[in-house]
């Protein structure tokens, strides 16, 4: 086959993927936002995983937001996002809306392919039949499918995407062949190939929950630990000189997966009459972590004799994880929310967070720069390079003579804050 590819979905995900494909094949890169196209036509990338030049160096790819622009590919790879709604359920919504796009153009002998992290059995029992109603086209017979999922790492420069292992399946055997055919030409790690789509789909899935479950673990010590008056940090590294101690930290768990695949699990697993508690235990911990922050800043306040009412707190960091404007799933605006129920007047501060992203967060005030001297409390959330640049004393300038410096990044060393988690 000589591939004709369509990528559906250009987020942190779908951009990174097109742009390599159209190194080589001739690719259609197509997003539902407009927006998103405009600026992708000027080479402009507003997640900042790819640059201009890179964009540019992409010489067979296309960008587009008219669905009938998809449909001379027979490749089409489905990269959108699987969220979970506000009960932790998963959301199909937009992998069943994309599955509906791409099914409107499907062609005999099309491939399709999923990227998006969903539960083990999501495609076959999900998507394929709206591939198969609206087509009107037989499974195996006349289209396939394929799984392989995404490992983008949002910021990280050093792990980009050729240069992670990639997992692949098919729906058949000369699918799966096909598929990683196509991953090889681009992914210059190499490629990984399982039995069956829903292998495939397990492996994804259980990398985010075993690192949740880890993280989880942490954030239970660190409660521990701050109930015996030691500091986490330092007991974690006294651990680790032990050979095969693994070098997990706590800290608050947000982003588009860590903090959702676990629920995506639980959830197949509960459709099979088994309840995890392992998986469930973990997400409890973490989700609850930002209430601990919290809690534990009133704390110190208290020993300073610090009001939380009416005082003018600090959150330095916003994005989910540390040098990138990602803010799917963060958890800083829950401690913002607490902290505004104690009547606190809370600023947030992050160097790479665009103000106009933060539309639907109207309650959130996003400052450009801190004021010196402002602040009775300074909290440390997200360890972005320009505030290790700070320094601890620059940091300790935006607050008042006496104020509260807490880190959960550990970003300070423990005799230069107040806190650290």
């Amino acid at each position: 086959m000589t591939f004709n590819v369509a990528v559906i979905g250009l987020g942190y995900v779908g951009l990174p993927l097109a742009v390599e494909l159209g190194k080589q094949f001739p690719t259609v890169g197509f997003d539902i936002d407009n927006e998103r196209i405009s600026a992708l036509h000027k080479g402009s990338d507003v997640t900042l995983e790819i640059s201009a030049e890179e964009i540019s160096a992409a010489k067979q790819l296309r960008f587009t937001a008219k669905a009938d622009e998809i449909s001379a590919a027979n490749i089409y790879i489905i990269t959108v996002p699987t969220p979970i709604d506000n009960g932790n359920n998963p959301n199909l919504t937009p992998i069943k809306e994309a599955t509906t796009v791409v099914a409107n153009y499907l062609g005999k002998g099309d491939v399709v392919i999923y990227e998006s992290t969903v539960y083990p059995g999501a495609t076959e029992e999900v998507c394929v039949p709206i591939l198969r109603q609206i087509s009107g086209l037989t499974y195996n017979e006349e289209f396939f499918c394929g799984y392989s999922p995404e490992r983008i790492n949002p910021g990280d420069k050093t792990r980009s995407l050729t240069s992670i292992v990639k997992v692949t399946s098919g729906s058949t055997p000369d699918t799966a062949a096909l598929v990683d055919q196509l991953y090889q030409s681009i992914i210059s790690a190499g490629t990984y190939k399982v039995s069956s789509i829903k292998v495939a789909e397990a492996s994804k899935v259980i990398e985010n929950t075993q690192r949740d479950i880890n993280i989880a673990l942490m954030n239970e010590l660190a409660h521990i630990f701050s109930r015996l008056g030691i500091d986490t940090e330092e007991v974690l590294e006294a651990a680790g000189t032990k050979w095969n101690f693994l070098p997990f930290r706590p800290g608050l768990v947000g982003g588009h997966c860590i903090g959702v695949d676990p629920y995506y699990l639980a959830h197949k697993a509960e459709t099979l009459g088994y309840h995890p508690q392992l998986i469930a235990a973990g997400r409890r911990i973490n989700d609850k972590m930002g209430s601990f922050v919290v809690s534990e800043v009133l704390k110190l306040m208290a020993k300073k004799r610090l009001s939380i009412v009416g005082a003018n707190v600090l959150i330095m960091g916003l994005s989910f994880k540390e040098n990138c404007p990602d803010l799917r799933n963060t958890r800083v605006i829950g401690m913002v929310e607490e902290l505004e129920s104690y009547n606190a007047n809370v600023e947030v501060y992050d160097p790479w967070v665009n103000v106009d992203d933060l539309k639907n967060e109207q309650q959130l005030k996003v400052i450009n720069q801190p004021t010196k001297g402002s602040y009775d409390a300074i909290i440390i959330a997200v360890s972005h390079d320009q505030f290790k640049a700070l320094g601890v004393n620059a940091v300790r300038a935006f607050g008042k003579p006496n104020h509260v410096l807490y880190d959960i990044k550990y970003l300070f060393a423990s005799n230069e804050t107040d806190g650290r988690l």
